[in-house]
């Protein structure tokens, strides 16, 4: 069921549900481009859903900085900046590093198993058109490494940060050559952890994320110029 076939189906709250999460998923998959404005009276006809139930899914979205409102523009894609993009990123070295080896060492072969399945569910939604599942996938893989790593404020830790992670993951993934590289390496991570190699294991659980930094880097810098240039085209 499309988010324009829930209008009249749904109890408000179930309504105000979809109506967030389907502007979520298209926002953190880069389907909503950073600096993007969103424009009430094309949404609400495109999702067949009153202004007010928008409203009220753009105030969630604002919480969970996903949005923002500009003056004079409204509301509008929030932009990771570099230095909070180099901040998440440093984040993430640290503790997928550990959650990596802890893995590696702590987990059961179950659990490995299941890994190894979230691994082939990302090979397959590389394969999709549709990056939403690209996007998923790679958080079902990470939902899987930090729940077995035997430290549950890992999990805690990027809850809290999960949609601006989501949103880098798809700025790194918007070069088409590093898709196949990302897979690469995942792979080899997979390997090492089923070996029981826990320092290779953390190894290469931190050289994955500096090299989807480096991407990201370029992306976002080639965005934040693009941004600029228009928001003085409207000045």
């Amino acid at each position: 069921m499309s988010v324009g076939q829930l209008g009249g189906l749904l109890r408000p709250a179930t309504l105000r549900s979809q109506v967030e999460g389907y502007l979520r998923d298209a926002i953190v998959s880069g389907r909503f481009k950073p600096g993007e404005r969103l424009v009430e009276r094309e949404l609400c006809a495109h999702m067949k859903i009153s202004r007010p139930s928008l409203r009220e899914a753009l105030r969630a979205l604002e919480a969970e900085r996903l949005i923002k409102n500009v003056p004079h523009r409204g509301p509008v894609v929030a932009t990771v900046t570099v230095q909070e993009a180099r901040d998440l990123y440093a984040l993430r070295v640290l503790l997928e590093g550990f959650a990596a080896r802890e893995f590696a060492r702590l987990a059961s072969d179950t659990a490995i198993e299941e890994l190894a399945q979230r691994v082939a569910d990302l090979e397959r939604a590389a394969r999709s058109p549709t990056p939403e599942e690209l996007v998923v996938a790679k958080k079902n893989f990470y939902a899987v490494l930090f729940r077995h790593c035997g430290n549950s404020l890992i999990q805690r830790t990027f809850d809290g940060e999960m949609q601006r992670i989501s949103m880098l993951r798809a700025t790194s993934l918007a070069r088409p050559d590093r898709l196949p590289e990302s897979l690469k390496e995942i792979g080899a991570l997979l390997a090492a952890i089923r070996a029981r190699d826990c320092d290779l294991a953390g190894r290469i659980a931190q050289d994955h994320v500096r090299q989807a930094e480096c991407v990201a880097m370029e992306v976002l810098d080639t965005q934040q110029r693009s941004n600029s240039t228009e928001m003085e085209k409207t000045e």
